[in-house]
């Protein structure tokens, strides 16, 4: 059985209304960035006396570590705030890298911090590299605040561990997640000795002050995005779930009903963070994308059974509480920048790409959608796009593997000849990031520039 929610010409009014097309905020926001490292390399320089001895070279490398540090675990938090200019203009999933390899600079300059002022420390005393170990217990058992900084690094080292690629992908997602929490914890516990010990901030009342300003505006940017806004939300529009239905083996659409939906501001290719309110889920929390456009009463993803809690989703009542949160990403109709669209979905990555297809305003023929699974069987939603298809005069194209399991070919060669003027095309891409990578290279070879090619990972 399959379910069709089409808004057609309305559907596509609307996009055509928000289709303002927009640079990305990414350069501003990198330079910003780097201009507060910059501030705070000149903090440091300023109240750095002459060093004459290799003891103040190993205790001047360590404050600049330590204020480094500092200063990335405040984007490290601002980061995980899901502030929407950066996850719907930046998209959820660059910001997401952004956070990992923030994380890992973080991570490293904490353990660089802490080696080379404590061996500053040993050697002050007159002790040598091997005392490190016991000059980090006494410095622990006898300066303010250390003892709760210790315990922050201690958090911050199982998370970066538990972040590792192949560890993380061992890990079910919910016990990541909820781990993944702590950060706020590591970096709370962290924070006071900084302003304790740190002599950058002693001598300098106004450093002091900004650091006071930066860590509490990230502060009140999380509780605003990440609890009084997903409050506000839920409390306004009360949604449940109307239906569940089976689109093909493994593959369910959850139908999600609500009061004044499309108030939301919710756009065709975002997704939200799901919550569903029954026994056993409550406190799991994964992204979804919208698999139809936004309707004032409903909502609808499409989710494949490949973990726990998407494989419970069959399980679903009418009538459970849904608690959401979003909309985020990126992947919109405003960032189209040309008439002619192409729209490449792998597996369960057409979620977001059936609802563009059916809303993104185009003549007939401008619009193409070419998608990629194992095999027929697993083309999800296929009777609906092949009937917005035909309504919209729009190209539908599948790529299966054949009998024999051979994958088809998607190169630069396949595309410039399926499609000859592809260079021309806006190319909006969402699928598994080794699939994404490799039609990513495709395009290019095929003389699609890169920024025209829009592409979110769906692997969170």
């Amino acid at each position: 059985m399959t379910t069709t929610l089409a808004g057609g010409r309305a559907a596509r009014r609307q996009t055509m209304r928000r289709i303002r097309p927009r640079r990305s905020p990414a350069v501003p926001l990198l330079l910003a960035v780097w201009a507060g490292a910059a501030g705070v390399l000149w903090l440091w320089w300023r109240n750095t006396p002459a060093i004459s001895d290799d003891t103040g070279r190993i205790l001047g490398a360590g404050r600049i570590t330590g204020l480094l540090a500092g200063y990335l675990m405040a984007l490290v938090v601002l980061q995980m705030a899901r502030v929407p200019a950066l996850e719907r203009r930046v998209g959820s999933d660059r910001v997401a890298r952004w956070h990992a390899m923030t994380g890992r600079y973080t991570l490293c300059l904490v353990l660089a911090h802490v080696f080379l002022i404590m061996w500053g420390y040993a050697a002050q005393a007159g002790k040598g590299l091997g005392d490190v170990v016991a000059q980090t217990v006494d410095s622990v058992n006898q300066l303010p605040d250390m003892g709760k900084a210790a315990i922050g690094t201690g958090l911050l080292v199982v998370i970066g561990l538990l972040s590792v690629g192949p560890v993380r992908r061992r890990i079910p997602y919910d016990a990541w997640y909820h781990v993944h929490l702590l950060t706020y914890a590591a970096v709370f516990l962290t924070f006071w000795h900084q302003l304790t010990t740190g002599n950058d901030f002693a001598v300098e009342p106004a450093a002091r002050t900004v650091w006071y300003a930066l860590y509490g505006s990230v502060t009140a940017l999380v509780l605003w995005y990440r609890v009084l806004t997903p409050l506000r939300l839920n409390l306004r529009h009360r949604m449940r779930v109307e239906a569940v239905i089976e689109e093909t083996p493994g593959i369910v659409s959850v139908l999600i009903g609500g009061r004044r939906l499309h108030r939301m501001g919710a756009e065709a290719g975002q997704f939200f963070r799901w919550r569903f309110l029954a026994p056993g889920m409550r406190f799991s929390s994964h992204p979804y994308s919208l698999s139809a456009a936004p309707r004032p009463d409903l909502l609808r993803i499409t989710v494949k059974a490949i973990g726990d809690h998407s494989a419970r989703l069959r399980e679903l009542t009418p009538g459970t509480r849904v608690w959401a949160e979003g909309p985020y990403g990126a992947l919109t109709a405003q960032r189209r920048s040309r008439g002619k669209v192409l729209l490449v979905a792998g597996g369960v990555g057409i979620t977001p790409m059936r609802a563009l297809f059916e809303t993104l305003p185009g003549a007939s023929g401008d619009i193409t959608l070419l998608y990629r699974a194992n095999s027929t069987q697993d083309l999800a939603l296929w009777d609906e796009l092949a009937g917005i298809a035909d309504e919209r005069g729009a190209r539908l194209m599948y790529a299966v593997n054949s009998p024999d399991g051979e994958r088809p070919d998607i190169s630069a060669e396949t595309l410039a000849r399926k499609i000859p003027d592809v260079e021309r095309h806006d190319v909006f891409l969402c699928g598994p990031p080794g699939f994404a990578q490799s039609v990513y290279e495709a395009l290019r070879g095929a003389g699609v520039p890169a920024r025209r090619i829009h592409h979110e990972s769906f692997e969170m």
